[in-house]
């Protein structure tokens, strides 16, 4: 499955994000076949003061509903939001890290291993936020995001299938153009292939998408992503449109691929059965 979702930060207002969210709500119901085939997860990560209502708006349709931001627990925390409550809410996942909290909130890497623990202890998806901050050999890169997630998961690598890793590096954010799908696709091949090396083939199982200028044309070019965190390119909901269209493509050649392959082996596997048989039958 390909995940295709935007945050919308702090660019809209209440009334344009309540706006922006109905019309995307249009365009995903005229996708009827969105998550039912198992190709395309659409989510969304509107302002927390709209949460509510944007659970309602996608009430009944296969987008999830995100919070931008979360607190590491209840209680004594005052004006954060509890991961308890983004979840009994409706909220199905959260992102943590996010490159602008690390560097202009003060968000070091202690508050976000304690935010990752929490969302997850809520039930929360945590969309994790990782990324270097200067285009550099992409070896380097992914030993960096690896880095950051095993620091977000305290050292626990083998928990990073219960998260989604938003590969966001930070120098293309917000880019007149995202990093290289070369770039893009050695960075996470390293990332993996170093994941793998502390917890096995446990690393495949991790769901990375890329963020960053991320834009149409782009998601099948990158090999190695799980998906796209759209930027304000998708704060027009028929851009939003476009992307999932394209998700949707690849998706389904994706499926179809599968089952071809699966097809072939079946043919191959029977007859190799045909052919011992028919052995069997002469010795």
């Amino acid at each position: 499955m390909r995940y295709v979702g935007a945050s919308t930060k702090m660019y809209m207002g209440y009334q344009s994000s309540l706006s922006w969210m109905t019309q995307l709500r249009r365009i995903v119901d005229a996708h009827a076949e969105l998550g039912h085939d198992g190709s395309v997860r659409p989510f969304v990560l509107p302002s927390l003061p709209v949460l509510e209502s944007a659970l309602r708006i996608f009430a009944g349709s296969d987008v999830w509903i995100g919070a931008q931001t979360c607190g590491w627990g209840s209680g004594a925390l005052t004006g954060e939001v509890s991961p308890t409550m983004l979840a009994e809410m409706g909220v199905r996942m959260v992102e943590i890290g996010h490159a602008e909290r690390r560097t202009l909130l003060g968000e070091n890497e202690d508050v976000i291993r304690r935010k990752t623990a929490a969302a997850l202890d809520a039930g929360l998806v945590p969309l994790l936020c990782v990324g270097e901050g200067t285009a550099t050999d992409p070896e380097e890169a992914a030993r960096f995001c690896v880095d950051q997630l095993g620091r977000a998961l305290g050292g626990q690598l083998n928990h990073a299938d219960q998260l989604i890793l938003a590969y966001e590096p930070v120098w293309a954010i917000g880019a007149s153009m995202p990093a290289s799908p070369r770039y893009v696709n050695a960075v996470l091949g390293h990332l993996r292939r170093q994941v793998s090396a502390i917890v096995g083939d446990h690393a495949m199982k991790i769901l990375i998408i890329y963020g960053g200028s991320a834009g149409p044309g782009l998601l099948g070019a990158l090999c190695k992503v799980d998906g796209l965190f759209l930027g304000r390119y998708a704060h027009k909901p028929k851009n939003f449109g476009t992307v999932l269209e394209e998700a949707t493509r690849l998706g389904r050649a994706t499926v179809r691929s599968a089952i071809a392959i699966d097809e072939t082996r079946s043919g191959r596997d029977s007859d190799q059965t045909s052919a011992l048989r028919r052995r069997n039958i002469h010795d």
